[in-house]
């Protein structure tokens, strides 16, 4: 079994969004949560996952 580059590694998903850096959206207005809901979602490591099982 191959080992997944990351796997048992912890750490915290910083996403770019509407322009500058945020590790979660909690402290954000309703417009920009709107915002970040909206935008078009590009594949991710759990994506690839998938398609590698």
């Amino acid at each position: 079994m191959e080992k997944v580059v990351g796997e048992g590694e912890k750490f915290e998903r910083i996403r770019r969004v509407t322009g500058y850096l945020a590790g979660d959206v909690s402290r954000f207005n309703n417009g920009k949560r709107a915002e970040e809901r909206d935008r078009v979602k590009h594949s991710g490591v759990k994506e690839l996952l998938k398609e590698t099982k």
